[in-house]
């Protein structure tokens, strides 16, 4: 009776845990979340505190020569002035992804 509460127990325990865990890496908003934390303090509703000619609308993407998500990660690790730069361990690769994905959905 004893293994049967343990063998229980522990399968909870394991369902709870990577339940946990699988929430982060498959984010369930589409980058929205990490975009407000670390993005629409400068980027408020796609556009640009800094530099008003580049917003995050696609206009101004394209005309920045930004059109793909690897462009919008490659911006984010390595910016330019007047933008901060984001490591991998503040955004993780995953992160960033899905943040250029909701820029690039989101910002038309």
């Amino acid at each position: 009776m004893k293994k049967v509460i343990i063998a229980a127990f522990v399968l909870i325990a394991w369902c709870v845990g990577t339940s946990a865990i699988a929430e982060k890496p498959a984010m369930k908003n589409g980058g929205e979340a990490e975009f407000k934390e670390h993005c629409a303090m400068c980027h408020p509703d796609g556009g640009n505190i800094m530099n008003a000619k580049k917003t995050l609308g696609k206009k101004d993407r394209e005309a920045n020569n930004i059109k793909t998500e690897a462009d919008i990660v490659k911006i984010m690790r390595t910016p330019g002035p007047g933008m901060t730069a984001f490591d991998k361990k503040t955004i993780s690769d995953n992160e960033a992804k899905e943040i250029a994905q909701y820029i690039l959905k989101s910002f038309k």
